[in-house]
């Protein structure tokens, strides 16, 4: 039997090398429970800060008009809807109607005056606020509501101001766009070109028929054209509803086209010229213009990106975390 001597030179260097990997691992478990726990903290002093604020500045009193010093007995209200109409946009429903509301209860309120500057957007919300405009007509039947059109009143925004007694805008204005889109984007011949198949599993047959990664589909396409038609036609009557014997028969009033401020004028789109000072000035005489338009304060802003910040923080240590388990 042949026996081999142990060798024990290299005995001290694994005992060495297990010691070094022993302490790598605690360390690096402790670091894991030290992130674990530094992720806690935060959320919980975020809470405690984000309690403290609540308490402080009440939700409601950071939604108040901006209201200029008023100057008379009776005022010209100035709501502005600038940007993009959208249900988390400037531009959204719940804050317009809002201040629609609260202007038309004022009884100091001599006219509304809706200052438009808008690409359009959301439809739905389009109409929430095309319907509260009708809706206050007819019940403070001697409250008039116009709308000024600055650069642009297109699309949703001019859904809106067609619910307006009166349209103004500048002769350069750009309006109308009355139309409805739906736009994406298909990536099928470039996959094809990559040698990339589509794995899309569905229940039901038109599940997937906004996929951009599967060909289209004829049928889907037939009935997503008549979707889109449908909501056009609502588009249309709103505007025929809110315009009424102003809108001149042409073909091209409905087909989305943009018009300046002349070419509106002439088709009957809107009703005149001039700026929200020049309609409280001349048409109302009064000056008094109070800007009851609801904004978001420095604080929420601030409050928004304090938000945003520790969301993006969090994101990448929990990512840390999870990745380093």
């Amino acid at each position: 039997m042949k026996y081999t001597m142990p060798n024990h030179e290299n005995q001290p260097q694994k005992n060495s090398d297990q010691i070094l990997e022993k302490l790598l691992m605690e360390t690096l478990i402790e670091q894991r429970r030290k992130r674990r726990w530094g992720i806690f903290f935060k959320l919980f002093f975020s809470a405690v800060l984000i309690w403290l604020i609540w308490g402080l500045f009440p939700w409601d009193s950071m939604h108040t008009p901006l209201k200029k010093v008023e100057k008379g007995d009776k005022q010209i209200v100035e709501i502005s809807l600038y940007g993009e109409v959208g249900p988390d946009s400037d531009v959204n429903a719940y804050d317009s109607i809002q201040a629609l509301d609260q202007a038309a209860e004022d009884k100091k309120t001599q006219a509304i005056i809706l200052d438009i500057d808008s690409p359009g957007g959301s439809p739905v919300q389009a109409s929430y606020v095309y319907n509260e405009i009708r809706r206050l007509q007819k019940i403070h039947k001697n409250l008039p509501i116009d709308s000024v059109c600055e650069d642009l009143c297109a699309s949703a925004a001019y859904y809106i101001a067609s619910a307006s007694n009166n349209i103004y805008a500048n002769p350069t204005s750009l309006v109308g766009s009355i139309g409805v889109l739906m736009d994406g984007f298909g990536f099928v011949d470039g996959m094809k070109k990559l040698g990339v198949t589509r794995r899309l599993y569905t229940a039901g047959k038109y599940k997937g028929f906004m996929d951009p990664f599967s060909p289209v589909n004829p049928d889907a396409t037939k009935y997503l054209q008549t979707m889109l038609d449908s909501d056009h036609q609502v588009f249309i009557n709103d505007v025929k509803q809110g315009r009424g014997s102003r809108l001149k028969n042409d073909p091209n009033l409905f087909t989305g086209l943009v018009w300046n401020g002349l070419q509106a004028k002439d088709l009957g789109l809107i009703d005149g010229f001039g700026s929200v000072e020049d309609i409280a000035r001349e048409k109302y005489h009064n000056e008094n213009v109070v800007d009851y338009t609801i904004k978001p304060t420095d604080f929420e802003r601030l409050l928004g990106k304090v938000g945003a910040t520790f969301a993006h923080q969090f994101k990448m240590e929990l990512f840390n975390t999870v990745t380093q388990a």
